[in-house]
């Protein structure tokens, strides 16, 4: 999809990548305005959205029955950071590493040569990660 309503795995809230997307389509669901081709992946605990919950150390269910009580994506970091890990810059720094090389030889590879395969791109060789291909097929790239 093109152009979504949510914003790309590389803005940043409170320095975590893919926070803030997370939220984005979790509000979406809520009002059933998720589009078709990114429900089957929300709060997947092998994607992104569980990778980051998990990191957290907060549930992905509790997180949407938070995000359901309202509140700024900061005020929704602050609780998770009370739930869970409030992490130092080290670790923020590690997440970030991670989550923006997502899909680059691990176990979400596949995931990403099947998008490029879909899309017909696999010949675009600068496309290695989730993130990339996120971008990528949303018009960010």
């Amino acid at each position: 999809m093109k152009n979504p309503p949510f914003r790309s795995p590389r803005s940043k809230v409170g320095d975590l990548y893919h926070f803030g997307r997370m939220l984005d389509k979790i509000r979406l669901h809520l009002r059933n305005e998720l589009p078709n081709e990114y429900q089957p992946n929300l709060g997947k605990a092998l994607g992104l959205d569980g990778h980051c919950c998990g990191f957290l150390g907060v549930e992905f269910g509790d997180l949407v029955e938070r995000v359901k009580q309202g509140g700024t994506d900061e005020e929704i970091l602050e609780w998770c950071f009370s739930k869970g890990l409030r992490p130092n810059p080290l670790q923020i720094a590690v997440w970030n590493g991670f989550a923006e090389k997502y899909g680059w030889r691990d176990r979400a590879a596949a995931f990403v040569a099947k998008v490029k395969k879909e899309d017909s791109h696999e010949h675009l060789t600068d496309l290695m990660t989730a993130f990339d291909v996120i971008d990528f097929r949303e018009g960010r790239a």
